[in-house]
């Protein structure tokens, strides 16, 4: 497995790319922004990507997906929850000076319990609802993408529309049964992992 986070944008959304090394088959998660530099790293790679998938649909996650979709053919892939946050972002962003073609429609609709192929490489989808109603984590390969549920000694915010306290604490709750060794890609900020977490975040130490 190869993995890279590309952060971009104004808010330091990790974007990360994950690639079977032997068959050269990719995934892009959360391309917020900056689409040239994803597809830089990319291109030298010589990666194929396949999905492009969103955590959650806040801006900072998906504005620049529709580059990506167009350059690789890679389908959108998100919970079907999430559905409602996509087209508030989209409207907000239109709000702003984006078109609306900016925000395909996704391919693939997720659900807990579903699994993403990359090559040879699988991920698993846990739902994890309470920053926003589709929030989910990928969890394959000794490796959890969790979006913006949960970050290194915090956790996402749900003060903003479709957030939800209880239901983010419950979320944390089953993270916390995955392996301690498990390694944590955040949606923001640096790397952790769920033993860490499970000693030390204070939204973790009450669930």
């Amino acid at each position: 497995m190869e993995i890279k986070t590309i952060v971009v944008g104004q808010l330091d959304t990790n974007c990360v790319v994950i690639a079977d090394r032997n068959t050269r088959d990719a995934c892009v998660i959360d391309p917020g922004d900056e689409p040239e530099r994803i597809s830089e790293y990319i291109d030298a790679n010589d990666f194929r990507p396949a999905h492009i998938i969103f955590t959650h649909a806040h801006y900072d996650h998906v504005c620049a997906a529709r580059e990506l979709l167009e350059k690789y053919h890679a389908g959108i892939v998100m919970h079907a929850d999430e559905m409602m946050t996509y087209n508030e972002t989209k409207r907000l962003c239109m709000s702003w000076g984006y078109d609306e073609e900016d925000f395909p429609r996704p391919e693939l609709f997720l659900h807990d319990g579903d699994s993403i192929r990359v090559g040879g490489l699988c991920f698993r989808v846990i739902h994890t609802p309470g920053h926003t109603p589709g929030s989910i984590c990928l969890f394959g390969q000794g490796l959890l993408i969790t979006g913006d549920t949960l970050f290194r000694g915090s956790a996402g915010r749900t003060d903003l529309p479709g957030g939800n306290r209880e239901h983010l604490l419950h979320s944390l709750k089953k993270l916390t049964q995955l392996p301690y060794l498990t390694r944590v890609v955040c949606g923001h900020d640096e790397e952790t992992t769920i033993g860490v977490e499970v000693k030390t975040n204070p939204f973790m130490l009450f669930t």
